[in-house]
């Protein structure tokens, strides 16, 4: 097994399939920050051979769950193709997708007959005019909850997240838990990061995950879950009664660098060995030059190995650390 210098193994890979996205959420890629997005060109986007590629050799590596990411994934033209290509990677053991969902209503057909499972879907808000002002496009919830509906008619396990953000939609706590509670659907509550440097990220802001749960135990009254696997990012919980989980991700009151499994892969091809890296080591370059599996994959094992991120941790000792760090719309969540 693959460990970094912390002991920790290499388990999990994020890739990145585009840094494009169809929404200007206020806690990612605010519209209103000043800054006009060079997005990069095709030519400079990794194909699915070159990530098909890179995948088999992390797998080998011991990657065991793969995620894509954006920007939006579902904007990556036919991304199913992609999905089809992974899933027939031998000793993968997880595939999924993280999206916005407000394209899954078209794609939830074609992601499932590729091979996709599971899938995670981002809603921050379900009041018509919260959302909204979040997501920046004046995308409503109804359509992204449409697009759940469908990829569960399709045979798709869904998952939701909502970061949180106090002043934004602390206000939608109680109202999306007890939604997907009734739904049966899991639910993750994120704490607002202070992911990049475009979101305007003040400690006071966070609602934290203690809170969160307090919020919510004295209206629908919850147990503790055991951990499901090493690296688990959330603290998971699951409603008397019912087999519907709700959990909890607190990077920033309780960091869980200690245990993370996770590489990030840009959509150039750039290795980034935390969210909250400031600079990612090129693979692309070495691909597109004619470098060998084995070369690659001695590179791979040589920046896992040299690996002591610990961002959150060093964070939650002095809350004013700040350090440069790449913005999340670039690596994905």
């Amino acid at each position: 097994m693959l460990t970094d210098k912390l002991n920790r193994p290499l388990l999990d890979l994020r890739i990145s399939v585009t840094d494009r996205c169809n929404f200007r959420c206020t806690y990612c890629m605010p519209a209103d920050n000043g800054q006009k997005y060079c997005f990069m060109n095709r030519s400079e986007l990794m194909t699915f051979e070159e990530i098909t590629r890179l995948a088999r050799l992390f797998v080998s590596l011991g990657v065991r769950k793969i995620r894509l990411t954006g920007g939006e994934p579902l904007l990556r033209k036919d991304i199913d193709q992609l999905v089809a290509m992974l899933h027939q990677i031998s000793g993968l053991e997880d595939l999924s997708v993280t999206t916005n969902g407000f394209l899954l209503k078209r794609y939830a057909a074609p992601l499932k007959k590729a091979g996709l499972s599971r899938i995670n879907v981002s809603l921050d808000a379900l009041d018509p005019e919260i959302f909204p002002a979040i997501n920046g496009v004046g995308a409503k919830p109804a359509r992204i909850l449409e697009g759940m509906e469908e990829a569960i008619r399709q045979g798709i396990k869904v998952k939701v997240n909502m970061v949180v953000k106090k002043g934004m939609n602390d206000s939608q706590i109680v109202p999306m838990a007890a939604y997907f509670k009734e739904k049966g659907i899991s639910f993750r509550f994120i704490e607002f990061m202070d992911v990049g440097s475009l979101n305007g990220w003040k400690l006071d802001e966070v609602v934290t995950s203690k809170e969160i749960l307090n919020m919510i135990s004295k209206e629908m009254p919850l147990e503790p879950l055991k951990e499901n696997y090493y690296g688990e990012v959330a603290k998971r919980y699951r409603y008397k009664g019912t087999d519907t989980e709700v959990g909890f991700i607190s990077s920033v009151s309780q960091p869980f660098c200690g245990d993370c499994t996770r590489l990030r892969l840009s959509a150039d091809g750039k290795i980034y060995t935390c969210l909250f890296a400031a600079q990612g080591t090129d693979l692309l370059g070495a691909i597109r030059e004619g470098a060998s599996d084995e070369v690659l994959a001695a590179r791979i094992a040589g920046i896992w190995q040299n690996r002591a991120d610990r961002y959150s941790q060093e964070r939650g000792k002095n809350p004013t650390f700040r350090g440069k760090r790449i913005e999340m719309s670039y690596i994905g969540g």
